[in-house]
């Protein structure tokens, strides 16, 4: 009953919320004298830390209207292209002109562990003036009614797969976490099938593909643990009046409980200087509150995906040990031929160890040297893998880079092999 009282006490919470939203204001309204005295600055601060605070953040926009393409300001559209029970799949149309040419295609596969796709923002911001982008825009699985069955990690293969065919042919593939597992497995099932349409290149950032090495927190709880353990724990049924009423789910307040622990100090200094600065009133706050927006915005994952991402991914390790399955059919990363591939780290992340990542190079034996690059970048966590300056600077270069070299409709240079400012292998 844990989520129904997790519901409950939200609904309860909704009118004192509402009344304090109202006051803030009130305090806050430079028409009120007392707004300008420190006393009123801290009666505002202190209502909206309890607005803030009791809040359910619904979940944030891409709000990517525009982009720069050399020296030129474009419009950019967002639309979905296409669209199945548990995810939709963006595409940020720029209005190019004709005489550019084409500009690679990139599917960048969001993480599906928590938080929504628009943590990607700055992924896809700083791609953008050099790739047509799309990206996958998973679901909150509380919003998903029972009528439309189950999704599992074959579920999620089978849905890469069928964004790539759709996109056809020459389309490269960024997965950013999580989902370097089921894009790998996609890659291999699309090889050993011939299939045509399989991606040019697949860019793989920060990902568990072999948690054995240098294991996290994250992966030592996993191995300290039953399967059994989390099903007891985190699992329980979307309540109503949601959508997804009876929907067996791992809960995104849960999720969100676990990521705020793991760095509980940052976020109680976060929160004090955040007040400090609203006291002041010296025009701080904005990037506080633009950065929890998005944090603090997530979503539920159904039961059966999340399990079986812990159980197959930090427990079995069927990926690396050759025995994970597709649709009762062993995955073959030796199969992988004819896909690029590049494995991105940072050599602070405290996800996915260092190393955890760059095993998609051992375990991938068929992909040609040429068509194989490593990168580690100094002095990020992971976070800054996919986000923040050293990736607008260093990575996100580097992946535009190798895209283009190893795209099928192009003259192919010669690859780099020591990359200035990181490691290369």
């Amino acid at each position: 009953m844990f989520y129904q009282l997790y519901e409950l006490n939200h609904a309860a919470m909704a009118p004192f919320r509402a009344a304090a939203d109202i006051m803030r204001f009130a305090y806050a309204n430079p028409l009120n004298p007392f707004s300008h005295t420190p006393l009123g600055r801290t009666m505002a601060a202190s209502l909206e830390m309890f607005e803030r605070t009791t809040r359910r953040y619904g979940k944030p926009e891409f709000g990517l209207k525009q982009t720069t393409i050399g020296d030129k300001t474009v419009s950019v559209r967002e639309e979905v292209v296409w669209s199945r029970p548990f995810c939709n799949l963006l595409h940020f149309a720029r209005s190019v002109p004709a005489a550019r040419g084409n500009d690679p295609r990139i599917l960048i596969v969001a993480p599906m562990s928590g938080h929504y796709a628009t943590l990607l923002r700055g992924t896809v911001e700083a791609l953008l003036p050099s790739a047509d982008i799309y990206i996958t825009d998973w679901i909150d699985a509380r919003m998903v009614p029972m009528t439309e069955g189950t999704f599992d990690f074959d579920d999620y293969v089978d849905y890469v797969i069928e964004m790539l065919h759709f996109l056809g042919h020459d389309t490269h593939v960024v997965a950013v976490c999580q989902p370097s597992v089921p894009v790998l497995a996609a890659a291999a099932v699309m090889e050993e099938a011939r299939d045509p349409l399989s991606p040019a290149s697949m860019t793989l950032m920060g990902g568990p593909i072999d948690t054995r090495i240098n294991p996290t927190a994250v992966n030592k709880l996993a191995q300290e643990r039953s399967l059994q353990w989390f099903s007891d724990n985190v699992i329980m049924n979307v309540p109503w009046p949601q959508p997804g009423f009876m929907r067996p789910v791992y809960p995104g307040f849960l999720q969100l409980s676990g990521f705020m622990s793991m760095n509980l100090d940052r976020h109680l200094v976060a929160h004090k200087e955040f007040f400090m600065h609203l006291v002041k009133n010296d025009g701080e706050p904005e990037r506080h509150r633009d950065f929890y927006d998005e944090y603090l915005a997530v979503m539920d994952l159904t039961a059966e995906f999340y399990l079986q991402t812990v159980e197959e991914v930090f427990i079995k390790h069927s990926l690396p040990k050759g025995e994970l399955m597709h649709r009762g059919k062993r995955v073959d990363p030796a199969a992988i031929r004819n896909v690029a591939l590049l494995t991105v780290e940072g050599e602070n992340d405290d996800i996915s160890g260092v190393g955890q990542t760059m095993a998609a190079q051992t375990i991938c034996v068929n992909i040609p040297e040429d068509m194989r690059m490593h990168y580690l970048q100094p002095d990020v966590g992971h976070y800054g893998v996919f986000n923040g300056s050293r990736f607008r600077r260093e990575i996100a270069p580097r992946i535009i880079n190798f895209v283009r070299q190893h795209s099928r409709s192009a003259v192919k240079p010669p690859i780099p092999r020591v990359i200035k400012g990181g490691r290369a292998g």
